[in-house]
C-alpha cells in the first residue's frame, strides 16, 4: 500500500515517512503541488495522499481540486493536514475533494488511525466495483438472452452471436448461471415412452408364451 506525502517542509516530510515506513507503507514524497500532480498522473499513482493546505505554488486545495477533476478510477483517498483549524476552512477542504481532515498539531496514533481507516474505505469501494461489475455481466447475459434467438427448424440447435450452432442447453448454460437435468414431460412420455414400454411388454409376453 502506497501512500504520497506532499509538504513544503522537510522535516515534516522525513517525520511523516518515518511513521508511515514504521506502519508498513510504502512512501512516496512530493516537496510541491506541482510534482504531486505530476505523479498523480502517471499510471499507477499512490492510493492515497496526506497534503498539507499551505504550500508556494500550487497549494494543497488547488491540487485536491485538480485530482477530483481528473475522473480517475479508483479514486485516491485524500487527507488534508494542516493547521487551518477554523469550520469554514474544513468546509472548504473537504469540499474540494478531501475524505478527511486532520488539524496540526496532532498525535501520532491519530494519523495512524485515519490512514488506516483511509484503506478500508478503499478496499471497500474495490470489492464494491468488483460486485458492479459482476452484475453488469450479469445484466448483459440477460440481455442477451432477451434477444431474437435463431432456431433451427429441424433440429433445434440455436445459432450465438458468433454464428455458431450449438443446443439449447449449451447456449444457456454459456450465458446465464442456468444449469440443465434432463426429464421427460408428461406429452413426449405419452408420445415416445409410453409406446416403447407397451412394445417392450409385448416381446417379453410373446417370449413368455413360447413352448
Amino acid at each position: 500500500m502506497r501512500v504520497l506525502i506532499v509538504d513544503d517542509e522537510p522535516i515534516v516530510r522525513r517525520l511523516h515517512e518515518a511513521s508511515l515506513t514504521s506502519w508498513g507503507y510504502q512512501v512516496v514524497t512530493a516537496p510541491s503541488g506541482e510534482q504531486a500532480w505530476e505523479i498523480f498522473q502517471q499510471d499507477d499513482p499512490p492510493s492515497l495522499a496526506i497534503l498539507d493546505w499551505t504550500m508556494p505554488g500550487m497549494d494543497g486545495l488547488e491540487l485536491c481540486t485538480r485530482i477530483r477533476t481528473m475522473g480517475r478510477e479508483p479514486k485516491p483517498y485524500l487527507i488534508f493536514v494542516t493547521a487551518k483549524a477554523r469550520t469554514q476552512d474544513i468546509v472548504t477542504g473537504l469540499g474540494a475533494g478531501a475524505d478527511d481532515y486532520i488539524v496540526k498539531p496532532f498525535e501520532r496514533e491519530e494519523l495512524h488511525a485515519r490512514v488506516q481507516v483511509g484503506f478500508r474505505m478503499l478496499e471497500l469501494q474495490a470489492a464494491l466495483a468488483d460486485r458492479v461489475r459482476e452484475l453488469e455481466e450479469a445484466l448483459t447475459r440477460v440481455k442477451q438472452l432477451q434477444g431474437l434467438l435463431p432456431i433451427c427448424s429441424y433440429c433445434k440447435k440455436v445459432r450465438d452471436d458468433q454464428n455458431y450452432w450449438q443446443q439449447v442447453e449449451t447456449y444457456i448454460e454459456g450465458h446465464s448461471d442456468a444449469q440443465f437435468t434432463h426429464g421427460i414431460c408428461p406429452d413426449c412420455r405419452q408420445k415416445y415412452v409410453e409406446p416403447e414400454l407397451n412394445r417392450l411388454r409385448k416381446i417379453r409376453e410373446a417370449r413368455g408364451s413360447e413352448p
